[in-house]
């Protein structure tokens, strides 16, 4: 028996590309806009590439079932979107705003300290949201006959 060989886009660095967004999106209140959208950029090519990545292995492991290649990718990329991109990105986002908001209201701090601290608890929040969003995204597709392809 072979020791199964790592997912390239679960098990390396490669995974922390998924969260470029989550970046870009702590550092709003200090960078221009289409830097944020850049990180966007990032993370959906990490979703893109994961998705015909999965793809690719359905193929290899069921050639002549195109309907189970079009559900490893379709899947795939449902789920890294909402869970790399969509979700995340919101919550870091919507977590930064109010922060800025509570501490413009709430202290007297100069404006470039409140950024860099809104920006502090978003680069904080990313650790503590993965996991619960991960497990709450992949909920909807488990059902899905090529769930085994990315669900672990």
């Amino acid at each position: 028996m072979g020791q199964e060989e790592p997912d390239l886009y679960r098990d390396t660095w490669v995974r922390y590309l998924g969260y470029a967004n989550e970046v870009g999106e702590s550092f709003r209140p200090l960078v221009p806009v289409p830097v944020v959208w850049a990180s966007y950029g990032v993370a959906t090519a990490y979703v893109t590439a994961d998705a015909i990545d999965k793809g690719r292995k359905a193929a290899a492991a069921h050639p002549q079932d195109p309907t189970r290649v079009g559900v490893a990718v379709v899947d795939t990329f449902v789920w890294q979107s909402l869970a790399s991109v969509a979700i995340p990105g919101f919550t870091i986002n919507r977590l930064c705003a109010a922060s800025l908001a509570l501490l413009g209201a709430l202290t007297r701090w100069p404006l470039p300290v409140r950024r860099w601290t809104t920006t502090a608890l978003g680069l904080a929040a990313i650790p503590l949201i993965i996991t619960p969003i991960d497990r709450d995204a992949r909920a909807p597709l488990t059902p899905s006959p090529a769930a085994g392809l990315w669900i672990s």
